[in-house]
């Protein structure tokens, strides 16, 4: 039981990455390297519905996850755990659940109230989970593992980069430029952010 429920999050964390390359492929003209994954949630995608689905479902997974994994690593530290698990509470209701209910438009501007709510539930949630890398590397310190524990801080700091040129990309000083490439950077950095946590669950069950 203990297994199952380290090894649910990391596949929950995987298929999220994962599953948007899958539903983009009948969506004419979308780029994993300039478009922001949310994207695919707009009406004008013909896999919106799934997409915004599967939004919803990965935020309730997440949350799940986060209140069940608490009692498993508060044997490491109590304080920690319970900030993990709210930090990533907040970051499935405001980077996925209320982003698949108010879904942005096909270029992703603030015009509507739908996707203003959307772009700013998502950057909170972003911020929101940034906390996650360095919590999850003082878990691991505290577990004895110290590799994994250095390897958590870089990826901290690789995750600030690819966010801070995620959220630069759109101004249009730096149109056709690589620092354009939105889709990348939010996709590095969610690599980023969820890596120690599927890695702290992964060395967990070992």
């Amino acid at each position: 039981m203990k297994n199952n429920l380290l090894l649910s999050l990391p596949a929950v964390l995987a298929l999220d990455l994962a599953l948007p390359f899958l539903l983009a492929a009948p969506y004419r003209g979308y780029s994993h390297l300039t478009q922001a994954m949310s994207v695919l949630g707009n009406k004008k995608s013909p896999c919106h519905a799934i997409y915004n689905i599967w939004l919803a479902a990965c935020g309730a997974a997440v949350a799940l996850n986060s209140l069940m994994l608490r009692p498993l690593l508060a044997v490491y530290s109590k304080t920690a755990a319970a900030i993990l698990a709210v930090i990533l509470c907040l970051y499935a209701v405001g980077g996925c659940v209320l982003p698949a209910f108010f879904p942005v438009e096909e270029k992703k501007d603030l015009a509507g109230l739908s996707s203003r709510i959307h772009g700013y539930s998502s950057a909170a949630g972003f911020m929101l989970l940034a906390a996650a890398p360095p919590l999850a590397g003082f878990l691991a310190y505290r577990a004895g593992f110290s590799m994994l524990a250095l390897f958590s801080w870089l990826c901290f700091f690789l995750a600030i980069v690819f966010f801070t040129a995620f959220i630069m990309a759109d101004k249009p000083s730096f149109r056709h430029t690589p620092i354009a490439w939105e889709g990348l950077w939010q996709r590095l950095t969610l690599l980023f952010m969820y890596l120690p946590l599927a890695l702290l669950c992964v060395r967990g069950v070992q």
